[in-house]
């Protein structure tokens, strides 16, 4: 996935290839400067000048706009507060994680079932996420801890029905 930097980036030269290609397509659409005509032309008759629909000269072209000034008038927009990353636990497992930091939640994607995780504490390491349902949305929990300020690794607990059975995966980030 897409990072937010990457994203302002590509939208920033997606912004500066449109204004000079429409500064360029103005330019060349502009007619050509006529001769003039002497002064006895001029008198004797009335000269035809061909007419552009396009402005003569265009009006505030903008060749490098901040990223500030087009934030409105982009289509895309961006989540706030949302990050992706990938794990590889062992036992073998791998987790695609997305944290939802506004929300203070963190949705687990395995191959067992997805789960949304609420965040339990205020501290930033470990951050601990809970949730009351199993991986596969059976009856049981998932605790999900994740430390290190880049949120590097993580421990995965969950149980069904049977809560006395818990199962334990350490994680390590792979991507993201």
């Amino acid at each position: 996935m897409m990072n937010l930097e990457l994203l302002r980036q590509w939208r920033h030269s997606l912004v500066v290839t449109a204004l000079l290609a429409g500064a360029l397509s103005i330019t060349a659409c502009q007619p050509k400067q006529e001769t003039e005509p002497s002064l006895d032309d001029s008198i004797s008759e009335e000269q035809a000048v061909p007419m552009s629909a396009e402005p003569a000269e265009p009006s505030d072209v903008v060749v490098d706009a901040p990223a500030i000034e087009v934030a409105d008038d982009t289509v895309a927009t961006v989540n706030g507060g949302v990050s992706q990353m990938t794990y590889l636990c062992s036992p073998e497992l791998a987790i695609d994680a997305t944290y939802k930091d506004n929300d203070n939640q963190v949705v687990l994607a395995t191959a067992k079932g997805t789960v949304t995780l609420k965040k339990t504490n205020d501290s930033s390491n470990p951050e601990v996420f809970e949730g009351t349902t199993a991986v596969d949305g059976s009856t049981g929990f998932v605790q999900w801890r994740v430390a290190n300020q880049d949120r590097e690794t993580g421990v995965m607990r969950t149980a069904g029905a049977d809560a006395s059975n818990v199962s334990t995966y350490d994680c390590k980030k792979t991507q993201g």
